[in-house]
């Protein structure tokens, strides 16, 4: 109940008097509706049927204007009240639709953007424990499923006013017969409560079901090469019969669901009509013209009182997606990175000295062990230092907390003697191009690759930093060259082309500090060569940081820092370093020369 409140509260913030306008024009076409029902009472009399007489229940007495109008005159005026009344209904139905829709929609969108917006600000260390499959679903499907809800929401308001007014219509009418019908209508209600849980039920599995799909789906799409080459695609197909098979079976059993208990409503509907009209005759001993048109609100109310138990229904399916939603929403912004907004008003930081580490420990998780530990280095500005260690030495981990992906867990980290932190963070990430080991591209040409680190690059300068990569040779080859669709992450590329064009777009937004992740491992020894020539040529200008496998790539930094199972153990020039026996620098350099021959 407690998340169907809070679900009231979201469409209300969000719709404001929009909401309420609707919910005035439901009360109103109710209210016709009913108007609508009472003309009945001297259409009854004009067919002699009944007499019609004003002096019974005081809502006859409505009608005793038309006692003095002629009987030719009567129907007329009866029938032409009745023509506006329908077209007021109509009319005031099809703005509520229109509105409803408008209200959906928009509901829609706030939670998509609300939701997107603070899963962007999330910090590393969210992404980092959450399955990326996890997350699309919840952006993609259950905030869709959300939405749904919120039309059910809107019916079962709607349904809810129409219910309220025939009700007292009836008792207007007959409160005995009307109290009598409602007690029977709250022990089905109180009967049938069995559904709504179900429902709940049904929609948790519903969620997780379709949570495992996309996490698997996704996680086949992203190794479709893997499956091909190791011929597994028999055992995928089998897990993909498996879970939508599953799949079906939910949707199946939410529809009996569904048909069952708007079958027990229809059927106990029956009965109480049956037992009411019984009642009515014999207990309450009811007029025929009450009994009537007691028979025919209640006869339109079943149907409606039916649709509050299906909304209901269905909101019960949604609230796990919107519970989902709300706590990555909630996660999100517990785990916000920047106190501001990233907007372009913030200036890249301009440090003129160094980045420091100071007695810096870090790990993933509570109780686990320390991946990086009594880090104590220095970062000399506008100079190429390189970070080498074998794989798991925690290079990785370093180059994260230094671009503030991660936060020390003691010690600190200093741009120019001040601690990074949420106040100057945004301004360092405005320095940096970073150049991951796997490259990413978007599925679109090279020169909108290029232009979303720079908006306003020219051709020239696009053409400049494709040179210094060395991937201007094979742009040009292209047939469409800087307009050339490269496909999904680059496919349509080779690795060693990837990873020069990613380095490109680094250049092309000349930052202050350029982050190299094993930023040349796909390159050949030419393609190699000419990138040392290009860091030598930016020493000076920029802080370069490298991550390297490959030694020959840092020949010429101005220090090189070694790392073995989270601390460093060797920290000097790449010379001095080569010199000192029997240390790890000089075995991971001895062992790639004999690769190397």
């Amino acid at each position: 109940m407690k998340q169907l409140v809070y679900f009231l509260k979201q469409i209300r913030s969000f719709a404001g008097k929009r909401l309420y306008i609707n919910l005035i024009a439901t009360v109103f076409m109710s209210l016709l509706e009913g108007i609508g029902i009472l003309l009945l009472i001297p259409m009854i009399s004009l067919s002699g049927i009944v007499d019609f007489d004003t002096g019974g229940p005081s809502i006859l007495r409505v009608f005793s204007f038309l006692q003095n109008t002629p009987v030719s005159m009567t129907l007329l005026l009866i029938l032409s009240i009745y023509v506006l009344i329908v077209t007021g209904q109509t009319i005031l139905q099809r703005q509520i639709t229109i509105q409803n829709r408008v209200i959906q929609l928009g509901f829609l969108r706030h939670m998509q953007m609300e939701t997107y917006s603070t899963l962007l600000h999330a910090n590393w260390e969210f992404f980092i424990k959450k399955r990326k499959s996890d997350l699309i679903n919840i952006v993609l499907t259950e905030i869709a499923r959300t939405s749904g809800g919120t039309t059910s929401f809107l019916q079962f308001i709607a349904s809810l006013i129409f219910t309220c007014i025939q009700i007292g219509l009836a008792f207007w009418l007959s409160p005995k017969i009307t109290l009598f019908v409602l007690l029977c209508g709250v022990v089905i209600i109180f009967l049938n409560r069995k559904f709504l849980k179900r429902s709940l039920t049904l929609g948790n599995r519903n969620f997780e079901l379709g949570k495992s799909y996309l996490a698997g789906i996704t996680d086949q799409i992203n190794g479709i090469k893997d499956i091909k080459s190791n011929t597994l695609e028999e055992s995928r197909m089998n897990w993909y019969r498996s879970i939508t098979e599953e799949m079906k079976n939910e949707q199946v059993e939410y529809t009996k669901l569904n048909t069952t208990s708007q079958s027990y409503y229809k059927i106990s509907s029956a009965v109480l009509v049956a037992a009411f009209i019984y009642a009515a005759v014999k207990l309450f001993h009811a007029e025929a013209s009450q009994l009537m048109l007691i028979i025919l609100i209640f006869s339109r109310l079943w149907p409606k009182v039916a649709g509050i138990q299906a909304s209901m229904e269905q909101i019960a399916t949604t609230l796990p997606a919107f519970k989902a939603v709300k706590a990555l929403q909630d996660e999100c912004k517990n785990a916000r990175e920047f106190e501001k907004e990233a907007n372009q008003s913030v200036e890249p930081v301009q440090f003129k000295k160094d980045i420091q580490c100071r007695n810096v420990y870090f790990r993933y998780n509570q109780g686990a062990s320390y991946a990086l530990q009594h880090i104590n280095l220095i970062i000399p500005s506008n100079q190429m230092t390189a970070f080498v260690g074998r794989s798991g030495a925690g290079k990785s981990t370093l180059i994260d907390l230094l671009m503030g992906l991660n936060q020390p867990e003691k010690g600190q980290v200093l741009i120019d003697g001040i601690p990074l932190s949420k106040d100057n963070l945004l301004s360092l990430r405005r320095a940096i191009s970073y150049v991951p080991q796997d490259p990413f591209l978007f599925n679109a040409s090279i020169r909108e690759n290029l232009l979303l680190v720079e908006p306003n690059a020219s051709e020239q300068q696009m053409w400049e930093a494709l040179e210094f990569s060395s991937a201007a040779e094979f742009v040009r080859r292209l047939p469409q060259g800087l307009d050339s669709l490269i496909g999904d992450r680059g496919i349509k590329l080779s690795g060693g082309e990837r990873q020069r064009l990613v380095l490109a777009r680094a250049i092309l937004r000349n930052p202050s500090i350029l982050v190299l992740d094993e930023a040349t491992s796909a390159l050949d020894t030419e393609n190699e060569t000419k990138i040392q020539e290009a860091l030598e040529r930016l020493k000076g200008k920029m802080t370069i940081i490298v991550i390297a496998h490959r030694l020959s790539t840092i020949r010429n930094a101005d220090q090189v820092i070694v790392l073995e199972q989270g601390e460093i153990i060797q920290q000097g020039g790449f010379t001095q370093l080569a010199e000192e026996k029997s240390n790890t620098f000089s075995q991971l350099l001895g062992k790639q020369m004999e690769v190397a021959h």
